[in-house]
């Protein structure tokens, strides 16, 4: 690899490990050459190290500039952040909080703040844990955070991490649902402002992670042309089997195309700096998956067959199998809960329905979808607000409906990330797994893509005052896509615009 040559009067150096380790101002770069900063007005490189040393004395020429990249190229290494426990409580409590918008959102900040601003890991390696949670069914943000973890600090920095993401938006929604369900039916007033000025802001959040990633994972024509077919598809026929199927789609197109053009695959390095865990090995991976299986045959089949099967195993069932069986994220889960929940006695001419009977009303469910998209964390944890109610109209403690809920939908895509991260670190060094890679990558950007046009007009037909909704997301997107703003503040100041536009009953 060729160093990194001074343009522009820029005064850049390219340094051995030796001397990397000691070096101010040290920073990484994609493709692994190392430069520093001259903070002291230096530009000449160190020679007296005995790596360059031995380079220069066995160059026959005793050419010291050409010799110096010769010994360095021999030496770089990526450096990367040492990852603590208390850093990942740290910026997990923070975008547990703060993290609006959705999942494609909360993919874009994980990013913008983990793997740009901290260097937590490589782009290359974020990009592999992102196709994973697409591949795989359940939440992919909720997968993306349990990965992380893992990736840092193994089996409890993921746990850690994952809590820390879901547990905030989990308590609100519980209160939610215990104490304000029946008074959110209509919300009017600032918090219809808060809510449309909030919204406005996620769709931002995602727009320029859409942005961020494109313009990383989609370089040349044939990935711009698989996240652009992936993105009309999904936004055309938006099932929850069109998900992973255009997944797979891009990963067979990019592999029968380098085969086709007899490419040679993207390298990986067995030994990536910033991977330094896979939580569990290969044999408690393979029970870990085995457990989601078992448990998902057992829950079907005793639901289904028992006589008069206890309310709380039904709970459970509903949400277990959904969480088992959904691919897209929170958007594609909601039409199938409704249908699950919301149960409707017609009479014989299919007409004059009730839902006296039903778990949870149309009322109901409706408003507490409205405050979920409001709030920070998965959209899953809509879950725990079903429950709650769930509970409570049959007779039971609210804890025990938000408890099975939750943790029934949640479940399965977290045993899967679990079980799948020890493989993981097999097959991504796979001749084939390198060569679909690519387009794996392109169509799940494809995807982010898509929901941000879904997700814009979805906004739009909500919002009291569109055309202010509209302005509050172009200033947001400016705000956090070229200006590098906090998320949260943007998010804050989106929620006061909102009051604001009500107040003063703006378009």
């Amino acid at each position: 690899m060729a160093p990194i040559a001074p343009t522009n009067n820029e005064s850049t150096i390219v340094v051995s490990h030796n001397d990397a380790e000691h070096a101010p101002g040290l920073h990484q770069r994609r493709h692994g050459a190392l430069e520093v900063e001259q903070q002291h007005g230096s530009s000449s490189p160190d020679t007296s190290s005995p790596d360059v040393e031995a380079a220069i004395s066995s160059n026959p020429s005793n050419d010291k500039d050409a010799a110096v990249p010769e010994a360095v190229e021999q030496q770089q290494v990526e450096e990367y952040a040492a990852v603590s426990y208390g850093d990942i409580a740290k910026q997990f409590s923070i975008l547990g909080w703060t993290a609006f918008g959705g999942p494609a959102a909360h993919i874009g900040m994980f990013q913008r703040r983990l793997v740009e601003k901290l260097r937590w890991m490589s782009d290359e390696v974020y990009g592999e844990l992102f196709a994973l949670g697409q591949f795989m069914p359940g939440p992919t943000s909720t997968q993306v955070s349990f990965a992380i973890g893992i990736v840092k600090k193994g089996l409890k920095g993921g746990l850690l991490s994952g809590a820390l993401f879901q547990y905030p938006g989990a308590f609100i929604m519980t209160a939610v649902g215990v104490f304000a369900a029946n008074s959110l039916v209509d919300p009017t007033g600032p918090l219809a402002g808060v809510a449309s000025g909030v919204a406005a802001v996620g769709v931002a959040l995602v727009a320029s992670a859409a942005k961020g990633m494109a313009s990383k994972l989609c370089a040349g024509p044939l990935l711009s042309i698989i996240c652009t077919l992936a993105a009309v598809i999904a936004y055309y026929w938006p099932k929850a089997y069109t998900f992973p199927a255009l997944i797979a789609a891009g990963g067979l197109a990019t592999l029968g195309w380098s085969y086709y053009k007899k490419q040679t695959p993207p390298p990986v390095k067995e030994t990536d700096a910033s991977v330094r865990s896979h939580g569990l090995n290969m044999v408690w991976g393979g029970i870990t998956i085995a457990v989601w299986l078992i448990v998902l045959i057992l829950t079907i089949v005793l639901a289904s067959t028992l006589p008069n099967a206890p309310l709380p195993l039904k709970w459970w069932e509903v949400f277990y199998r959904t969480g088992s069986i959904i691919y897209g994220g929170g958007q594609v889960v909601l039409p199938m809960l409704y249908t699950d929940v919301v149960q409707k006695t017609c009479d014989a001419a299919g007409q004059n329905c009730s839902e006296a009977n039903s778990w949870v009303t149309s009322e109901q469910f409706y408003a507490g979808l409205g405050v979920a998209q409001a709030m920070p964390g998965p959209l899953f944890n809509f879950s725990a607000y079903l429950g709650a109610i769930i509970a409570m109209r049959a007779g039971y403690s609210f804890a025990v409906g938000a408890v099975l809920a939750w943790f029934g939908l949640f479940g399965p895509g977290v045993l899967l990330i679990f079980g799948i991260m020890p493989f993981w670190g097999k097959f991504r060094t796979w001749s084939m797994y390198r060569r679909a890679l690519p387009g794996l990558n392109a169509a799940g950007v494809g995807l982010i893509v898509a929901s941000v046009f879904s997700l814009t007009f979805g906004a739009l037909s909500v919002s009291e005052f569109k055309m202010t909704s509209l302005c509050i997301g172009i200033v947001a997107f400016t705000a956090v896509d070229q200006l590098k703003w906090f998320e949260p503040a943007v998010v804050v100041a989106g929620g006061v615009m909102g009051i604001i536009a009500w107040a003063g009953k703006m378009m």
